[in-house]
């Protein structure tokens, strides 16, 4: 994760935007509130679309390995060193001492998004939204974890009336995906 937080920097610093609004999916979602957290006068707002949030909680798991078999397969690289890479430095970062405290503190709007139809349990975006400041979570229906994938329209709304919400105060620098 702190390889990716730097190239996250190394974005913005590249693209020339002081502040931007960050989107992430799934791991991405998680990324995004460690990079929020970590870099708050970067981060204009951070929509989070399906994200696992900071736990390792067994009945999460337990959802989520029952509903692998229903999920539409999305045919993406997988590379078994990368992942076990980041779900090890994942752990280390939500076993911090200081994790929730940083959440709680942290000012910057947050809008996690469930998508209706994940077999990804949303309790932990529904925590979040509760944990941090100025957070809000909704609920697009009827679509899958990866509906950027099955539904491209619904996403491309979803996405854009959420920069749009949440950049509505801000100077219009870009939003870029995490």
């Amino acid at each position: 994760m702190e390889e990716a937080i730097a190239d996250l920097e190394g974005i913005r610093e590249a693209v020339r935007v002081d502040t931007w609004i960050v989107v992430g999916h799934s791991w991405g979602c998680d990324l995004g509130v460690r990079y929020a957290v970590e870099h708050p006068e970067r981060v204009t707002a951070l929509i989070g679309i399906a994200g696992r949030g900071p736990q390792r909680d067994r009945t999460w798991s337990e959802a989520y390995e029952a509903g692998k078999a229903g999920e539409p397969v999305v045919d993406i690289g997988w590379v078994p060193e990368v992942h076990a890479a980041l779900s090890d430095s994942f752990t280390a970062w939500i076993h911090q001492p200081d994790l929730w405290r940083g959440l709680a503190a942290c000012a910057v709007p947050m809008h996690f998004i469930a998508a209706g139809d994940d077999i990804r349990p949303s309790w932990p975006l529904a925590q979040l939204a509760t944990l941090v400041p100025r957070g809000r979570l909704s609920t697009v229906p009827g679509v899958p974890h990866d509906f950027w994938f099955t539904h491209p329209e619904v996403w491309t709304k979803t996405v854009t009336d959420a920069c749009t919400d949440l950049g509505a105060s801000t100077s219009g620098n870009a939003g870029i995906p995490a």
